[in-house]
């Protein structure tokens, strides 16, 4: 890093975790990652736990889905790693893969929703944005995504 400790755009794009949702979300933010050019890309899939109460979908479906989306991502970044995070806190298992993988920065690209979904959800891209230790970019989203 410089003297100021900002990372360079060559620094900042050095190992990016990729949190992924789903296979054609996994998709759709490889490709938007894809112009910038990053020199090593973890994708994170998220199980989300219970905590006490029943799993939203059954571990091994989710591990499933896990997979998809690692292919999905591996379409556009061949060379990309995987991690699964077990965890009911969702932003909290982020922060604490990107230490795991040492990343140097976290691409997401807002999934959209309208207030009432953002409210009901925490707002999860406020979370990200607002209590990361690292940088976090926020993808494009294109004009005819839902």
């Amino acid at each position: 890093m410089s003297d100021d400790d900002t990372p360079s755009p060559r620094e900042l794009l050095a190992h990016v975790l990729l949190p992924v949702a789903h296979e054609d979300d996994a998709l759709k933010t490889a490709r938007a990652l894809k112009p910038y050019n990053p020199d090593r890309v973890t994708a994170l899939h998220v199980v989300e736990k219970g905590g006490g109460v029943p799993d939203k979908t059954p571990v091994e479906q989710s591990e499933e889905l896990a997979e998809n989306s690692y292919a999905a991502v591996r379409r556009v970044f061949p060379d990309s790693d995987d991690h699964t995070a077990y965890a009911r806190d969702v932003v909290g298992a982020i922060f604490e893969s990107a230490d795991e993988v040492n990343a140097t920065a976290i691409a997401y690209r807002s999934r959209g929703g309208n207030r009432i979904m953002q409210f009901l959800s925490g707002d999860l891209s406020l979370k990200l944005i607002t209590k990361s230790d690292r940088p976090v970019i926020a993808l494009p989203r294109t004009d005819t995504e839902d």
